[in-house]
């Protein structure tokens, strides 16, 4: 199948305020904007999101300063490759696999 290009471009159709789109919210005059958005006498807006959203918050921040990786645990491993102590134990290794995959079927829907 071939698209071809005209050159032309469609027509815009002008944007009426409120038809075929969600209105955003308006000021009621009382300093109350719809949806927990207030608005003070100074200009300033303020918004409350709730106690979930401070707890995500906060537990972002303490994930923030975690480190991903354990640099000292991975030097440790590094070291022992290198000089040949690292050893793997195929049925940890083993049992841990068969553990995983198992977990994974049991949580799939059927």
């Amino acid at each position: 199948m071939k698209v071809e290009k005209s050159g032309k471009t469609p027509p815009v159709s002008p944007v009426r305020d409120g038809v075929g789109r969600a209105q955003s919210p308006r000021a009621t005059g009382s300093g109350t904007v719809a949806g927990n958005v207030q608005s003070g006498g100074s200009g300033s807006t303020s918004v409350h999101l709730g106690e979930n959203a401070a707890q995500l918050q906060s537990i972002s921040n303490g994930m923030a300063n975690t480190p991903v990786v354990n640099s000292a645990k991975v030097a440790e491993i590094k070291q022992a490759i290198s000089e040949g102590r690292f050893q793997v134990n195929a049925g940890v290794v083993a049992d841990q696999l068969i553990a995983s995959v198992t977990e994974l079927i049991n949580s799939s829907p059927h």
